[in-house]
């Protein structure tokens, strides 16, 4: 559905931030893109919106290049971003303006959606705080029903309870012919809905697996002192927290931080690790 070849990319006088950077993401998951602030993230996603350009490769979304911004594909992609402007509209008179440009776009969704976030519709988006035009925005993109989704470090500005009215109705939104990706820095927030999990770091894709694909190679652990065994590990109450290799098929929960951070850390361990014949049987 979407498909990145060889896209190198760089910002006016700076050095490049993609060399040859090759990414594919299908249908019927919700994956989450993960990186250290400037790994690329952000950039990543304006180039499958079409919003920046490559320098060289091909970008593919939907058979189309988002380059030439045709309204065939504008219509089926939704990108929010972490940052915004609003116009000085109300709620309901943004749905009425901007609604038409999705052709599935589901107005008792809508206000299903706001009605779960507690946004009056007659409220005006410029005397709204940040964290409400957020909510809005959200209602907005999962109502829209596009093909393709893009989150961009979507619970930001959120509260705690409208973290957990948005991770249900993102599970809602998760279809086989619907792409859904989320940026973010806050994975304890929505560890149990994003899968595959995607890595940036160094202008390329260092790691891009399935949950049940790491568990079955990966075990978190925790220890009271430095475990022997372990690919990564770090200080923790009373011990060590540590991921070792799962040699006998044990389940057990992995934490997406201690992944993350070890996958930046030592990621030639983790490449062994995940070699197709490295798979446990």
């Amino acid at each position: 559905m979407i498909r990145m070849d060889s896209v190198t990319f760089a910002y006016p006088r700076k050095a490049p931030l993609f060399d040859r950077l090759d990414v594919e993401l299908e249908p019927g998951t919700i994956y989450g893109l993960l990186g250290r602030n400037g790994a690329g993230k952000t950039t990543m996603l304006k180039l499958m919106c079409g919003v920046i350009f490559p320098r060289t490769g091909s970008i593919r979304v939907l058979g189309h290049d988002p380059a030439e911004r045709a309204p065939v594909l504008q219509q089926e992609v939704f990108l929010i971003p972490e940052e915004f402007a609003t116009p000085a509209l109300c709620v309901g008179t943004y749905r009425n303006l901007y609604a038409p440009l999705y052709p599935r776009f589901d107005h008792q969704e809508f206000d299903g959606h706001l009605q779960e976030f507690e946004i009056d519709p007659a409220m005006n988006l410029k005397q709204m705080s940040f964290g409400q035009k957020k909510k809005v925005m959200l209602a907005f993109g999962l109502a829209a029903h596009t093909r393709v989704l893009m989150l961009d470090e979507p619970t930001n500005a959120l509260d705690i309870p409208s973290k957990g009215q948005f991770r249900r109705l993102l599970a809602g939104a998760s279809d086989e012919d619907r792409v859904i990706v989320v940026s973010t820095h806050q994975v304890r927030d929505l560890e149990h809905l994003i899968d595959p999990i995607t890595i940036l770091e160094t202008g390329r894709v260092i790691f891009q697996h399935r949950m049940d694909e790491i568990a079955a190679r990966v075990r978190m652990v925790h220890a009271a002192d430095e475990p022997d065994t372990a690919i990564y590990f770090e200080s923790a109450m009373g011990g060590y927290a540590a991921l070792v290799p799962n040699t006998d098929g044990r389940e057990s929960r992995i934490d997406l931080e201690l992944l993350f951070n070890g996958v930046i850390a030592v990621p030639q361990s983790f490449d062994r690790l995940f070699q197709p014949e490295e798979v446990s049987r």
